[in-house]
Order: structure tokens, then sequence, then C-alpha cells
């Protein structure tokens, strides 16, 4: 019998998510940044015509005629009320890359704290312990709360009302009953920001853990499954996705608690000190640039934690 000729075919490649300078180049070419581009350039073009009205009372301004004369004069102040958006790229440039990120000292090299960077980075170091704590704290009121009825009908309504206190009013109360004691730096900034992180976390993943339909808690409990069985392996892997929707808001206000927790105490680092510092000498352009920082930071902080979440999905299984 002649033998019946076969055919070889190479296996589907399995493909996962594009890398994403090959996403970017493809939502430039399909047109998808149009719409972002476009309002970017509306926000600069209404910033920069809203500089002369809100300078106007400037003694700058006084005795100066046109139209086009007035806002050359009110683009370039040293002190406006509204800085232009260049005088911000610049303020920032020459305060990071424009200035030595070390100083020579008797004790070696330090951080110069006349860099911006230096400054961001001492808000950044309070932003991620009070992030850790604060996820540590949400994820085990969760737990909690998820597995003792009681806990939820008693605790729940403690956890929403501790977001009701204004964070200003509870941050210099940290900061002193905390000083009382010795405990002075990182640590106090770190709980403040724990105090604002922890409650989405803890809400999100409430819901997370809840999230499982009760015909595939029957199906655990028909196999006998354990609570500890339970949660491993139906109830966690079911809030991951909630847990980094938690986790993008969470960071964020972890960054503002930080910077409000370096303004009770007069910190002489951080970018809560910058804006205290400009405020006091009237440097607005300073102070917008520790602004702009700040957005810069929490911009790339939210970036981490999105990119932990397309690792984590994919190393789960989860669909590109």
């Amino acid at each position: 019998m002649p033998a019946i000729p076969t055919t070889t075919s190479a296996p589907l490649a399995i493909t996962g998510a594009a890398p994403p300078l090959t996403r970017l180049l493809s939502g430039v070419r399909r047109g998808a940044l149009i719409p972002v581009a476009t309002m970017t350039m509306v926000i600069i073009a209404v910033w920069y015509l809203a500089c002369l009205p809100m300078n106007r009372d400037l003694p700058q301004l006084a005795n100066v005629v046109g139209l086009a004369d007035r806002y050359e004069v009110a683009w370039g102040l040293e002190r406006p009320v509204l800085p232009a958006p260049h005088q911000i790229v610049a303020e920032l440039y020459a305060s990071t890359l424009g200035t030595a990120l070390f100083r020579e000292t008797a004790d070696g090299f330090v951080l110069n704290p006349r860099n911006l960077l230096t400054h961001a980075w001492v808000t950044v170091s309070a932003t991620l312990a009070g992030f850790a704590i604060g996820v540590m704290l949400g994820i085990v009121l969760a737990i909690a709360i998820t597995e003792v009825e009681a806990l939820r009908i008693s605790l729940m309504p403690w956890i929403v009302a501790s977001q009701t206190v204004p964070i200003l009013a509870v941050a210099p109360i940290i900061i002193v009953a905390l000083g009382s004691i010795g405990i002075v730096g990182l640590l106090p900034k770190a709980i403040i920001s724990a105090y604002l992180s922890f409650f989405p976390v803890a809400i999100g993943m409430v819901k997370g853990f809840g999230s499982p339909e009760a015909m595939l808690l029957d199906l655990m409990r028909t196999y006998n499954a354990s609570k500890a069985q339970i949660f491993l392996k139906l109830r966690w892997p079911a809030s991951i996705p909630l847990l980094f929707a938690s986790l993008k808001v969470s960071i964020s206000i972890s960054l503002v608690g930080a910077i409000v927790g370096e303004l009770p105490t007069g910190a002489q680092a951080g970018i809560g000190a910058r804006l205290l510092s400009g405020s006091y000498y009237g440097q607005t352009v300073q102070i917008w640039s520790a602004l702009a920082i700040a957005a810069i930071l929490a911009s790339l902080l939210i970036a981490a934690v999105v990119l932990a979440e397309r690792l984590t999905l994919n190393a789960m299984g989860a669909r590109p």
C-alpha cells in the first residue's frame, strides 16, 4: 500500500500583548492619539490666553498699551499670578537637569536640596511607604469583613466614616501625636498616606472577594474545600482585577497624603516643603513647577501599577 502523504504544519504561535512602543505606534497610525493631542493643545491655548486676565492687576502691566504687548509682558512676568506654560517648563528644567543632583560636603556627596528631584524623592519615599502600609491594611480589613459577617455590619460604617474627616485636620494631629513620642521623619507622612490609601483598597477588595458566583462557592464546598482553599483558589484570583483598579486610585491619593503630611511640619525637603517655600517668598513659578512634578510623579506611579497589572494578568492567562 502506498504511503499516505502527510503534511505537517507549524504549531500556532501564541502571541501575547504587543510591546508598549508597538501599541503606541499602532495608535498613532490609527489616529487614536489625535483626541488627546487636540485636548492638550486646547488646554495650552486657553492657559496662554488666561495669563493676561489673571495677571491684569499687576503693576508691570499698568502702563502697557496694546493687546500684543500686554500678552508679551504677561507671559514673561517674574512673579505672575498665573505663569505661562513655558515658564513652568523652564523652571522644571532649571531646577532638575539644570541643577546638580549631588553636592559635596565634609561628609561626602549628598543630595542637593536645590534640585527639585531631591524633593521629589523625599515625597516618593513617603508615598511608597504609606502605599505599602495602606494596601496591606486594606487587604486585611477586606478579608476580615468578607469572612466575618459581624465585622461587615460593625466595621464597614467606620471605614466609610473615616474618610469624611478632612485630611488637613487629621494630618497635624498625627504629626503632633507621633512627634510627642519621638517619631518624626518618614513614618508620620507614611501614616497619613496610609490613612488615605487604605480606603479604596478595602472597598475594592471587599467587592472583589465577594464577586465569585454562588454556584462556584457551592461547588468548592461540594469538593469539601476549606475556607483557606476557597480564598486562595477562588476569591483571591477573582479579586485581582478589582485589586489593581483600587491600586491605581490608592497610589495617587497616597502621593497627595505625603504632600499634605509635609505641610504642617515645616519640612525642609519634599514637594510640600517646596510649595511652602514658594508661597512664603511669592515664587509662584516655583509653586507651579512643584505641582507639575507632582502630576508627573502621579502619572509615573500609576503607569507602574498598570505595568504590574498587565504582567500579573498575563501570568494568570488573561486575554491580551
